[in-house]
């Protein structure tokens, strides 16, 4: 068994990485999109008075989360 040059272990770490860090990467863009679409329907269960634990069993949208895109919206 020969041993590897830290190159080699470095070479190989990043192989590891990059197909687990792409799939991440398509995932958040995925994530980001949903927001996009749940934000404003989350604002407005939020001006309806639906509790904000309600809100995060549903969406799993934290409450501090959801407060602040209602916040912001107030504001824009």
């Amino acid at each position: 068994m020969t041993q590897q040059t830290p190159a080699q272990l470095r070479a190989q770490a990043e192989a590891d990485l990059k197909p687990i860090g792409q799939k991440r990467i398509k995932l958040l863009a995925q994530l980001e999109a949903l927001d996009a679409e749940l934000r404003p329907v989350l604002v407005q269960a939020v001006r309806m008075e639906v509790p904000l634990r309600r809100i995060y069993e549903l969406t799993g949208v934290a409450p501090n989360t959801a407060r602040a895109w209602r916040k912001a919206d107030d504001t824009a």
